[in-house]
Formats: structure tokens, sequence, C-alpha cells
């Protein structure tokens, strides 16, 4: 079902509506829909590689509003919505202990969700479920998501379709290697 979802998201680049689908993906991946609009947007940058900024920025907005809208659920509906939601992806069991630890390093759980294959509607349900402030979590979401749709338009604007497969199979492991490392590197400093 995810591959027939995926392909069908693929298959909008085309649509001549492109950018507002751009968009109401951004804003839905954020807080329920499991298809990130990288999906989208690589083929759209690929076809016109000079609005792969307006691009990025339209789906910088659109998921930092579908954040709020997350963080929103978890706040306000977190039982009725936001638990199921979190269930269906498998992190039930995880959700007590991940909620006493997650605003100590809320800034960094953001910013790791943010730029790396983690569900990152896990992280916006779960910062209103748990109190983060508000500010801390739409600033910490607009550097996360500005890093990682700038960083992927600016690659395929500049080498474009050879940079495709691996920007679709590597670059969420770089994303994932950077932050292991910048969490690395602040323990070290912290702590040793």
């Amino acid at each position: 079902m995810i591959k027939r979802l995926y392909d069908w998201v693929f298959g909008l680049a085309s649509h001549p509506h492109a950018l507002w689908v751009l968009a109401f993906i951004a804003f839905i991946e954020s807080s329920v829909f499991p298809i990130p609009p990288d999906v989208l947007m690589i083929p759209m940058i690929l076809a016109r590689p000079n609005r792969a900024w307006l691009i990025a920025g339209i789906a910088l907005v659109a998921s930092v509003l579908g954040g709020i809208l997350g963080y929103a659920i978890g706040a306000l509906a977190f039982e009725a919505i936001g638990q199921p939601i979190l269930a269906a992806l498998g992190k039930a069991d995880a959700m007590a202990e991940f909620s006493t630890r997650f605003n100590d390093m809320g800034f960094w759980a953001v910013l790791g969700a943010g730029v790396t294959p983690f569900p990152f509607k896990v992280i916006t349900i779960m910062s209103g479920w748990t109190g983060m402030p508000l500010f801390t979590f739409v600033a910490t979401s607009i550097l996360a998501r500005a890093l990682r749709f700038f960083i992927v338009a600016g690659l395929l604007w500049k080498f474009g379709a050879p940079i495709r497969n691996f920007i679709e199979r590597q670059l969420p492991l770089v994303f994932t290697v950077c932050v292991i490392l910048l969490f690395g590197g602040f323990f070290m400093v912290r702590y040793l």
C-alpha cells in the first residue's frame, strides 16, 4: 500500500497545480500522512530547476504549518487523535517513557526528526502532548525543515537528475549521520 501511495504522490509532480499539491502533502505529512513531500519535490525541481527555491519554500511553510496542526493534535486531542496515529506508526509502547525525557531534549528531537527520515508527525504530536513551548517548537521546525528542503533543492538545482538517486537513497542516511555526530559532539562537550 505504501508503494502505491508513493507512486501516486510521485505522479502528482506533473499536475498543473503541483505547487498546491506539494503544499497540501507537506502540510498533512507533518501531522498524519506517511509519505514525505520530498517525493513530490524531487520531480518538480528536476522538471523546473529555476523554481527550486520556490518549491522548497512552499514545502517549508506548509510543513511548519502542518507541524503546528500536529502540535495542536498532541496538545488538544492526544487521546482521541494523537494516540491512535502514534499507535498506527508503532510508537504506542514508547510514548510514556519518551514523554518523560522529551522536553529535556525537545530542540534536538525536533531538529533531528525534521532533517532525518524519522516521521516528523511523531515529533509534532509529541511536542504538543508534552507541552514543549510553542515558540521553541516552531523555531526549531523552521530550522530543521529549511535545512532538509533547501539542501535537497540546492543539490537538485546544482546537479540535476544525476543526484536524484543519491537524494532518494543516501541523503536520509547522511542527515542521520550528521545528527548523530552533532548529538555526539554536544554530549562530548557537555560531559567529557
